[in-house]
């Protein structure tokens, strides 16, 4: 069997995802929808947001992810960087603070950081376009 080469928050992230989406996401009640897709690997996320019109603010943050262990658990992580913080806060999440976040990822894997954080930055995208109309 092959080692696992990932930080142990890596595979708590991915083992116990934090602020996934279970069931249908027509049932979570969300202000804005973002999805993003890798052309890489195939992997897929969509990130759904609930959002404090007041402070705009990310009251809360659900995600699904189809991918591999990496995609998954940068997302997880990525979901709890982002709750509680405004938008343009949200927006400032790199990548690279993803994988910082989780102790690192393997080089060939960095691209599976990006994933959720396109996500996210769509979400943010449909709910400004929503206020804006």
């Amino acid at each position: 069997m092959k080692p696992w080469n990932y930080s142990e928050l890596v595979k708590e992230h991915f083992l116990n995802p934090k602020n996934f989406l279970m069931g249908d996401e027509k049932a979570y009640p969300h202000d804005a929808k973002g999805v993003a897709g890798n052309s890489i690997c195939g992997d897929r996320a969509a990130m759904f947001l609930q959002i404090d019109q007041a402070t705009d603010t990310i009251k809360d943050i659900k995600w699904k992810t189809y991918g591999c262990a990496s995609a998954i658990a940068s997302t997880s992580a990525l979901s709890e960087l982002a709750k509680g913080k405004t938008l343009d806060e949200a927006l400032k999440i790199s990548a690279k603070d993803i994988a910082n976040h989780l102790g690192g990822l393997p080089h060939h894997k960095l691209h599976c950081s990006a994933l959720g954080r396109d996500a996210l930055q769509t979400a943010i995208q449909d709910y400004r376009a929503k206020i804006d109309s």
